[in-house]
C-alpha cells in the first residue's frame, strides 16, 4: 500500500526501510530535509512539508507518526488535520502518555479522521526487521490496516489490545518492566564482575541466553556489549531516559499496585547522574545496544 510516514529518527528510518522491503510505497517527511534525502536514496518518496505529504497520498490516507512524545505530536496533528479527509487514518507510533492518545483520538474523530495509538518495541533491529506492536483505537480502523501491521511486526508480534489509549498504556507498562529487568541484569552482572572467579561475562551472558530461565533479548544484548568490551569503558554509567517508566509507576500507585522493582530501578537511574557503578554502566550499554540511546549528560 501507499502510506505516509512522519519522523525519520533512528527508529523511524528503520521502520521505513522495513516497509520498503515489503514493497510498500512510503511518502516520508521529517523536519530536517537531510533525513528525507537520505531515505529517498533508499527508495522512499520524499516530502518536505506536511502539506506535500498529504497531497502525495490518495484517499483514504494512512499516515504513521513516529516522533518525540508530547507537544511535537500535537503540533504535527494540528498541521495535518486541515489537510486530511473523512476516513483517513493517523497511526501514532511513539511513546505517548495514554491519556494524550485518548484526547487526540477524540480530536481526530470529531474531524472524521481515524486515530490509532501504537506502542512499538524491539529497538532498532525490531524496527528494521519486525517489531512488537501494541495497537489501540477503533477496531474497524485496525482491521483495515492489519496487513500493514503484519508487515511491520515480527511473527506473532502485533495485537489489537483495546480502545483508544490501550496501545500506549500497554507499551508504558512494558517499559516499566523493561527498566526493572535492565536493573536486575545490571546488578547481577556487577556481582559477577566483583566476585573472585574472574568470570568471562560475555560467556556467562551467552549461556544464560541459551535455554536458561532468565534468557531474554536483554541477555543477548549483554553478551554483545561484553564482547565489545568486558569493562564497558565506553560508558560512564549515567543512565538516560526514564519518563515512560515513571508514568507506569504513577498509574500503578493509582491502581494500588506496588511496582517495587520499577521504583528501585527509577531511583537508581536518578542516582546514576551523580554516582555510577558497573551495574549502571551495563544498563547504559543495554540501552545503547537496542536503541542507540545516549547517556545522560
Amino acid at each position: 500500500m501507499k502510506l505516509g510516514f512522519i519522523g525519520l529518527g533512528r527508529m523511524g528510518h528503520n521502520v521505513v526501510l522495513n516497509l520498503l522491503s515489503k514493497k510498500h510505497e512510503v511518502v516520508a517527511y521529517n523536519r530536517s530535509a537531510d533525513k528525507v534525502r537520505k531515505i529517498v536514496k533508499k527508495g522512499a518518496i520524499g516530502a518536505y512539508s506536511a502539506g506535500e505529504l498529504a497531497r502525495k497520498l490518495a484517499r483514504p490516507r494512512t499516515i504513521i507518526i513516529m516522533i518525540s512524545a508530547g507537544k511535537p505530536v500535537d503540533a504535527v496533528i494540528r498541521q495535518l488535520l486541515p489537510l486530511l479527509s473523512k476516513g483517513d487514518t493517523l497511526v501514532e507510533a511513539g511513546n505517548s502518555w495514554f491519556e494524550d492518545s485518548i484526547r487526540r483520538y477524540k480530536l481526530c474523530k470529531g474531524k472524521g479522521v481515524n486515530f490509532l495509538d501504537m506502542g512499538t518495541s524491539g529497538g532498532l533491529k525490531g524496527a528494521r526487521y519486525g517489531a512488537s506492536l501494541m495497537i489501540g483505537g477503533d477496531k474497524q480502523a485496525f482491521k483495515r490496516l492489519e496487513k500493514l501491521f503484519t508487515d511491520m511486526a515480527a511473527r506473532d508480534g502485533y495485537a489489537y489490545v483495546g480502545a483508544s489509549g490501550a496501545g500506549h498504556f500497554v507499551k508504558m507498562v512494558h517499559n516499566g518492566i523493561e527498566y526493572a529487568l535492565e536493573e536486575a541484569y545490571g546488578e547481577g552482572f556487577e556481582v559477577l564482575k566483583k566476585c573472585p572467579y574472574k568470570l568471562d561475562l560475555a560467556k556467562v551472558a551467552r549461556v544464560w541466553s541459551s535455554g536458561s530461565i532468565i534468557r531474554s533479548f536483554l541477555s543477548e544484548l549483554a553478551e554483545q556489549a561484553f564482547r565489545k568490551d568486558p569493562e564497558l569503558r565506553k560508558f560512564k554509567g549515567a543512565i538516560g531516559g526514564g519518563e515512560t517508566g515513571a508514568w507506569a509507576l504513577k498509574v500503578a500507585k493509582k491502581e494500588m499496585v506496588e511496582m517495587e522493582t520499577l521504583a528501585h530501578a527509577l531511583r537508581v537511574r536518578k542516582q546514576s547522574l551523580k554516582k555510577q557503578t558497573f551495574a549502571t554502566k551495563l544498563v547504559s550499554a543495554l540501552r545503547a545496544e537496542f536503541g542507540g540511546h545516549k547517556e545522560a549528560k
